[in-house]
């Protein structure tokens, strides 16, 4: 019989520590942490995006809005059927509250017929500014300005 007591046991050739260092497959840890670290910053960069977005959108419907109530305000004055209407009477400048769709916004209507502005006896320059009260400071709040000219149906001097 083998004495099996003073052999050592060998290895087979295919298993040695420098074939198993070369056959492995998959990803190494450093690779993985790598791999994490960078889709890491990937996700916050856009997450940073998105908020930055929907900042921008609030801000644009809220301009929106000014600028629809700005309209409406000028169709209201569009509509007076005569120059003379007390509604188109010079003004320095009257302030108003106007609340539209849950928001309030502070309308400024200017009239006037001076040199200064442009308008004259028979010419009307009407200025209608709006400023949105709520919202974030910032280009959000800055007023959207709304200018139109009304004329008398009297003949001029040319």
């Amino acid at each position: 019989m083998l004495k099996l007591k003073n052999r050592q046991r060998r290895r087979p050739a295919q298993f040695s520590k420098s074939k198993l260092a070369t056959n492995e497959r998959g990803f190494s840890l450093i690779e993985t942490t790598i791999a994490l670290l960078i889709s890491m910053i990937v996700g916050l960069g856009s997450a940073a995006i998105f908020g930055f977005s929907a900042k921008n959108n609030s801000g644009a419907s809220e301009r929106t809005l000014a600028a629809a109530v700005a309209q409406h305000e000028l169709e209201k004055i569009r509509s007076v059927p005569t120059f003379t209407d007390t509604s188109l009477a010079v003004t320095a400048g009257v302030n108003t509250t106007v609340a539209s769709a849950g928001r309030n916004y502070t309308v400024n209507k200017v009239v006037c017929i001076t040199a200064a502005c442009g308008g004259n006896a028979t010419l009307k320059v009407i200025t209608i500014t709006v400023t949105p009260q709520g919202g974030q400071a910032g280009w959000m709040r800055s007023p959207v300005i709304l200018r139109t000219q009304r004329s008398s149906l009297t003949k001029g001097t040319n």
